[in-house]
């Protein structure tokens, strides 16, 4: 609770005080009630702080009901009580029964999606849990990386040729990777051929696009863009963007070059 919110609240609540009082010198028997009413008081100011330090610091747990996979996340149906609460984290190993703890407040409503083809009127996108309990797995990645990590470079088996798009500000995912310290923050365009769609995730689209160019082993061979718009696999695409370097969302979403905010055509 605020100083000032506390303020307005005990003067309201001293104000009743004193009401009380008066009434008990009219009535004896009213002033056996006065320790009564300063210990609710009390209890009213503890829940108030309790209550805002709860919104400070969101706390999700519970015993997993149901779990799927989809694009870069796990889904999971978390039963507390007769509260249940859907969260979707980075996609990690989990198992039915296993119980998940969690600190987030990222809440959307009726976020839909389009991988899953299904409305989740309410869901939480979280980071990976802040503890896990059961399991022989608890808290590690099984081998299924972030949409942004390593683990989750597109390598088709065959070799993709794609020509340089046209412009002053236009690159190769190779040129970008190079070039990403004096790129951050600018305006960039890159042609290439769209090698997997994560759709729905965070509001937002996640493509791999390659187009040749780079060392798949150090990994410079594969560019992660967001953006609203939805191409197909497969699809010869233009990409105009914001390059961010070194981005790092956090849970596994670290990326060495990202494109976001882009158009596709």
């Amino acid at each position: 609770m605020t100083p000032d919110a506390k303020k307005i609240f005990l003067f309201i609540s001293l104000a009743a005080v004193f009401a009380g009082g008066n009434a008990a010198f009219a009535n004896p028997q009213a002033a056996l009630t006065l320790s009564e009413k300063e210990k609710e008081i009390a209890r009213k100011e503890q829940e108030l702080d309790e209550k805002l330090n709860r919104e400070a610091n969101p706390k999700i747990s519970g015993k997993i009901e149901e779990t799927m996979d989809s694009g870069s996340y796990t889904y999971v149906l978390l039963a507390n009580g007769e509260k249940k609460t859907w969260v979707a984290m980075p996609q990690m190993k989990v198992a039915v029964g296993q119980e998940l703890i969690f600190n987030c407040n990222n809440e959307m409503w009726n976020f839909k999606s389009r991988s899953l083809e299904r409305t989740f009127e309410r869901i939480y996108f979280c980071n990976a849990p802040e503890k896990t309990v059961g399991g022989t797995d608890d808290g590690k990645m099984a081998g299924k990386a972030s949409a942004g990590s390593a683990g989750a470079v597109a390598s088709p088996a065959e070799k993709i040729r794609v020509e340089k798009a046209i412009g002053t500000n236009a690159y190769t995912v190779e040129e970008l990777y190079s070039n990403k310290e004096s790129l951050d923050n600018k305006a960039v365009a890159v042609k290439g051929k769209v090698v997997k769609v994560s759709a729905g995730i965070m509001g937002k689209n996640w493509i791999h696009v390659q187009d040749g160019s780079g060392d798949a082993n150090k990994r410079t061979n594969n560019l992660v863009v967001t953006s609203q718009d939805v191409p197909k696999v497969g699809e010869i695409v233009t990409v105009n963007g914001t390059l961010r370097a070194d981005k790092d969302f956090g849970g596994g979403y670290k990326y060495a070059v990202i494109v976001e905010e882009a158009a596709i055509k």
